[in-house]
């Protein structure tokens, strides 16, 4: 959403080390004379001589220096559906949700700063199922993971792991939801600085007495009660929840349908969440997550809450990248999420000086902006207001699809304002 000046400085950022196969060996900076040339460039990656590997490896290194600067990286996975059914001429492809439906499975691992700040993303695996086994394997909870959809949860740890090298000084923590629960990444073998965090998918056994997880969590004392913010979901309304916290060491054992692989018991900590008093007719919310992490306390536990629920980025990174949105769309989509988490927060958090400034004289018909940034929700709230958002009460806060929209038209805005800036400038010291 920069001018052209700046989304090119970013693309040499991001991508400048990106090995371009039969293209010149010169650098993109030092091939290309201005800023337009290098945009043209880019276009190249349409091309098949451009491997998506080469871009994302180009990516991933820009990424390291961002984790770098951080204590804890809470590495997010998820996988999405990508559904091409209605192009039948696309070969390669596999079923989804039923045989009739055609297309991969893209699993991608985004990261955040337990903020809730983007730094990018590490790895992304994309696949097809097999039409020929498709539905008709065992459990895929007690395969082996190499027999498994899942071994892609294998392949963003390794990915984790590569970057915990580069990053020794900073602590990973990989994230995931009830997909996650895979028995052999709670027994991996992992870098000092490298952790697991899921959310539980099954009652597996446990050593414990009680032989069954839930049962032997739900017997753990109360550690706190938390309130959080539910937002919209389906039919269910946006509402404030109370959540009463337990925790506990458990050591699960291995799944009894591997016992011949002798594979050992995994000594984690698991936290339970349960809502407590929700309105009549609610379904109550309900988390039980387990990590290698340490959890000793009722502030260490509402931090692992509040670590897993850094995870709803990467589901509004896919439902941007569903959208047909490109890059643009998926830095928007995050920086919505850091408003909601960070609402507090100057908006020069993620805006420039010229951003926020155009949006303020033009949502206040004023020439003239503050000398103090507004906060980032006023910001998020105003580029809502652009992109058609309503801003009653009960409309909650704007969307992606709404903010896409106020920044297409912020962009108009903010080249304009730094077009008659100087000229501003000039009008202010002829009236002093």
């Amino acid at each position: 959403m920069r001018g052209r000046e700046d989304v090119a400085a970013w693309a040499v950022s991001e991508f400048g080390a990106a090995d371009l196969g039969d293209h010149p060996g010169a650098s993109l900076p030092d091939a290309c004379a201005d800023p337009a040339t290098l945009k043209a460039a880019y276009r190249f990656f349409d091309t098949d001589a451009i491997t998506p590997d080469a871009m994302l490896t180009s990516h991933v290194q820009a990424t390291y220096a961002r984790l770098a600067a951080v204590p804890v990286v809470l590495a997010v996975n998820d996988t999405t559906l990508l559904d091409w059914t209605h192009h039948p001429a696309t070969a390669n492809l596999g079923p989804l949700a039923s045989r009739r439906q055609q297309g991969v499975l893209v699993h991608s691992t985004l990261t955040f700063t337990p903020e809730r700040a983007p730094l990018g993303r590490l790895g992304q695996d994309v696949r097809a199922r097999d039409p020929a086994t498709s539905g008709r394997l065992a459990d895929q909870h007690d395969r082996p993971i190499d027999e498994q959809e899942r071994v892609t949860w294998r392949h963003s740890l390794a990915a984790i792991t590569a970057a915990a090298a580069a990053c020794p000084a900073t602590r990973f923590v990989q994230v995931g939801d009830a997909d996650a629960d895979v028995y052999d990444l709670f027994v991996a073998a992992r870098a000092a600085n490298v952790d697991v965090l899921v959310r539980a998918g099954q009652d597996r056994r446990v050593e414990q007495a009680d032989r069954s997880l839930r049962a032997a969590v739900r017997r753990a004392p109360l550690a706190s009660e938390v309130e959080v913010a539910l937002s919209r979901q389906g039919e269910r309304p946006a509402r404030r929840a109370t959540l009463a916290v337990r925790f506990r060491a458990v050591t699960l054992r291995p799944p009894g349908t591997r016992a011949g692989e002798q594979l050992p018991a995994a000594a984690l900590w698991a936290v339970w969440a349960e809502e407590v008093g929700g309105p009549p007719g609610a379904e109550p919310v309900a988390w039980l997550l387990l990590t290698t992490c340490p959890v000793t306390s009722a502030a260490e536990a509402e931090e692992r809450l509040l670590w897993y629920a850094c995870r709803w980025g990467i589901e509004v990174w896919h439902k941007v990248l569903k959208s047909g949105c490109q890059i643009e769309a998926r830095q928007l989509a995050s920086r919505d999420r850091l408003a909601r988490a960070l609402p507090a927060l100057p908006c020069t958090a993620l805006l420039e000086a010229d951003e926020w400034q155009a949006l303020w004289c033009a949502i206040h018909r004023s020439p003239t902006p503050p000398a103090r940034p507004p906060t980032l929700q006023e910001a998020v709230r105003w580029l809502g207001r652009l992109g058609g958002h309503p801003g009653r009460t009960r409309d909650g806060e704007p969307g992606v699809t709404v903010l896409w929209k106020g920044f297409q038209h912020l962009a108009d805005l903010a080249t304009m304002y730094r077009i008659m800036k100087p000229s501003m400038h000039k009008e202010e010291v002829g009236k002093g």
